[in-house]
């Protein structure tokens, strides 16, 4: 039954799923459409808006691209890479092979999502070339069920906008002025409660899941072996003023002392708080010091910059679409007209619901619902924060109904965006493709980064089919 519904979700991602740049672009049409529809904006003030819209989240694109790219290059440490070695050695069999993949990638994109995509993907690769009887791609598909705890985590761009001050997408703060530290989002029991349920129930699920002996698709772990001999080469290199300043770990070291004095300074005068620029810099240092010497950061930094290429494209025209929905009352239109049939305890609900069903990238659902939703949840008696995560879980669900096809092909690690594909041709929600949602789901939001999260933590709908369904389709059909 299990088996079939995934084959059911690969077929239909197959034919029907094209890259998110043609999400953006078409959404972008629909949205004009509907301003000129059922607001009073005239042509001429909706292009207007859109335009300007573009432009107006350039500094959560960057954001968002440093997170990917920080965490990526975390992953790539030596240290790291170790660990991972040997927690792929722990796994005899199919089922717990599964279930190792996914743990340690839904951990990994708890902490940080572009974290833990590669180390979903490492740990795939490394207990890959260790056990035969697997199917690879079963594997690959349960790295990327991992990333479904992602919205829920330290990095979740709805989360950490709200926690952000003086943000220009920081709609809850622009409402109440307040802002929404972690202790009222991340760390609140209808966030983790999901988290912790999926993190002990998926595994269950990857039992039965899992293709039989007559149905898997196995990988030669000879190739994996050799792609990663050719992936590291460490030639010798001349002993000049140049390589020893590359090769001074000490650099590092002051860099760091830098960072962690300032750290220090601010908990200890304010306490310890957590907003985007924060994060970013924390994943910063850490890679920084995992990997020590300098040139080795640069270039596990520069793997992972080549993967925010989608963020970069798709961003402006999220932010258009933004643009056009803030400025022309729209956005206040369709929020309001969830509203009108939710109460204080069901706006959560249908937050939850509307994610699942209009969102293809992260952050899409923001700007569609942003403001009215926000209006509407900061009524007396109505969770603000709840509507957020509301909308944050929803995308869980889509990634989990296709994750697990044991189609996946194996591929040489490439960074982020192909991590796992080797095969430019499968278009279908690929998993490298991934992060980009995920930005664009924010970017739809309308409110940047930061305004992104907030919107979900306002728990407005989010739009474009579905950030996790992405997730799960690429998965199975990398």
């Amino acid at each position: 039954m299990v088996r079939q519904l995934t084959r059911l979700c690969v077929r239909y991602a197959e034919r029907y799923i094209p890259d998110p740049y043609l999400y953006a672009l078409i959404l972008t049409f629909i949205t004009v459409a509907a301003a000129w529809i059922w607001t009073p904006s005239g042509p001429l003030e909706i292009i207007d808006s859109w335009y300007n819209g573009l432009w107006d989240i350039l500094a959560f694109a960057l954001q968002m691209a440093l997170i990917l790219t920080t965490g990526v290059a975390l992953a790539e440490a030596p240290l790291v890479k170790k660990g991972l070695q040997k927690l792929a050695a722990i796994p005899t069999h199919q089922a717990g092979a599964a279930s190792t993949v996914f743990l340690a990638a839904a951990i990994g994109s708890w902490l940080n999502w572009g974290f833990g995509l590669v180390v979903g993907t490492l740990v795939a690769r490394e207990i890959g070339k260790r056990l035969r009887d697997v199917d690879f791609g079963f594997l690959v598909a349960a790295a990327y069920m991992g990333f479904m705890v992602w919205a829920s985590g330290l990095s979740s761009s709805i989360a950490l906008a709200t926690a952000t001050h003086g943000s220009a997408l920081n709609i809850v703060e622009k409402v109440t002025g307040k802002i929404a530290g972690f202790d009222e989002t991340i760390f609140t029991y209808y966030n983790m409660v999901p988290v912790i349920l999926l993190i002990v129930l998926i595994p269950v699920a990857l039992y039965f899941m899992g293709p039989e002996e007559r149905e898997m698709k196995k990988v030669d772990p000879e190739v994996l072996v050799r792609q990663d001999q050719v992936q590291e080469p460490e030639t010798a290199q001349e002993k000049t003023f140049a390589t020893v300043l590359e090769n001074s770990w000490i650099i590092t070291l002051l860099l760091v002392l830098m960072g962690a004095t300032y750290e220090w300074h601010e908990i200890s005068t304010k306490g310890f708080s957590l907003d985007i620029n924060g994060f970013i810099f924390l994943a910063l240092m850490l890679g920084l010091i995992f990997h020590l010497r300098p040139i080795r950061y640069v270039r596990a930094f520069n793997s992972g910059a080549r993967t925010v290429g989608p963020i970069l494209l798709q961003f402006p025209l999220y932010g258009g679409i933004m643009g056009v929905m803030t400025h022309t009352g729209l956005a206040a239109v369709i929020a309001q007209s969830f509203v009108s049939f939710s109460t204080q305890h069901t706006l959560a609900f249908w937050s939850f619901i509307s994610s699942n069903i209009i969102r293809r990238s992260l952050g899409g659902a923001g700007p569609v619902h942003g403001s009215g939703r926000c209006q509407a949840s900061c009524r007396p008696g109505h969770n603000r924060h709840g509507h957020g995560d509301g909308r944050a879980d929803g995308e869980h669900d889509p990634t989990l109904l296709g994750a697990a096809d044991p189609r996946a092909r194996p591929a040489r690690h490439q960074g982020h965006h192909g991590l796992l594909r080797d095969r430019p041709h499968h278009r279908s929600g690929s998993v490298w493709r991934f992060p980009a949602d995920l930005c664009l789901i924010d970017k739809h939001v309308g409110f940047d980064h930061n305004g992104l999260i907030v919107v979900a933590m306002l728990g407005l709908p989010v739009g474009i089919i579905s950030y996790r369904e992405g997730l799960l389709f690429s998965a199975i059909s990398a």
